[in-house]
C-alpha cells in the first residue's frame, strides 16, 4: 500500500556510504528528507546529490537531516561519489543507501513497473519531527529536482507546524501569510500581535508570525 501524507514514515535500517544507519536515530528529534535515485552514475542525480552537498548547511539551519537512496551497492556508492565530488566541485556529505535488495525501495513504495520494474523513481520525502511523511514528490527521470523548492517547503511546513498559519502561493521566508480559517477574528489581535489585513472574510493576512 502507498505511503500517503500523515502517515508514520517507515523506520529501517540499511547500509550506507557512511555505515549502518538507524533510520530514526539518524534523524533524532529532527525532520528528514529521503530522497531515491534510479542508480548510480546517472547524469541527472549527479548533479543533484551536488547540489545538496552544498546546501548541506541551509537543511542543518532547519534542523534537517538528508539521506538518499540507490539501487547499487556500497563499491558502485563509492566510485560514484568521487565522480560527484570532482564534477560537481563539491564533498558529498551524506549518506546514501545502499539499497541492493530494494527493502528500503519496497517500503517507501519506490519501484513503480510502469516507469521500470527494476529501478527506483525519483522520490522525495520530507518527514516531520514527529517522524510523519509531510510531503511527497515523485520527478520523471528527466527533469532535475528543485532543492530550492524543498527547502521553501520545509520553511513552510516548520512555520504551519507551530502556528495556526498557512503559506500562499509562492511565499518566501519574511513574507505575509495567511491566517487559519478556523481562527475567529475576535481571536486574530492575541494571536497576531503584529497587526492583519482582511482580504475578503476567508482571506485575511498577517507578517509571518515567528520573525
Amino acid at each position: 500500500m502507498a505511503l500517503r501524507l500523515g502517515d508514520v514514515a517507515p523506520n529501517f535500517t540499511a547500509e550506507t556510504s557512511e555505515g549502518k544507519i538507524d533510520f530514526y536515530e539518524y534523524l533524532g528529534d529532527g525532520w528528514g528528507v529521503l530522497f531515491s535515485h534510479p542508480a548510480d552514475y546517472t547524469p541527472v542525480c549527479t548533479t543533484e546529490l551536488g547540489t545538496v552537498a552544498k546546501l548541506k548547511d541551509e537543511f542543518a539551519k532547519r534542523n534537517t537531516k538528508v539521506l538518499a537512496l540507490s539501487v547499487d551497492g556500497l563499491e558502485s556508492h563509492k566510485g560514484w561519489i568521487s565522480d560527484i565530488n570532482e564534477t560537481q566541485n563539491c564533498t558529498v556529505n551524506f549518506p546514501i543507501i545502499a539499497d541492493e535488495d530494494k527493502k528500503v525501495s519496497s517500503l517507501y513504495d519506490m519501484i513503480h513497473p510502469n516507469s521500470n520494474e527494476k529501478f527506483t523513481v525519483r522520490s522525495v520525502f520530507v518527514i516531520g519531527n514527529d517522524k510523519k511523511i509531510k510531503l511527497i514528490i515523485t520527478y520523471p527521470a528527466s527533469t532535475g529536482r528543485n532543492f530550492d523548492e524543498l527547502l521553501r517547503v520545509i520553511d513552510s511546513l516548520q512555520l504551519t507546524a507551530n502556528y495556526s498559519v498557512a503559506t500562499p502561493a509562492n511565499w518566501k521566508q519574511g513574507e505575509d501569510v495567511v491566517i487559519a480559517p478556523a481562527i475567529s477574528n475576535e481571536e486574530i489581535p492575541s494571536k497576531f500581535p503584529k497587526g492583519h489585513k482582511v482580504v475578503k472574510p476567508y482571506l485575511r493576512t498577517t507578517p509571518q508570525p515567528d520573525l
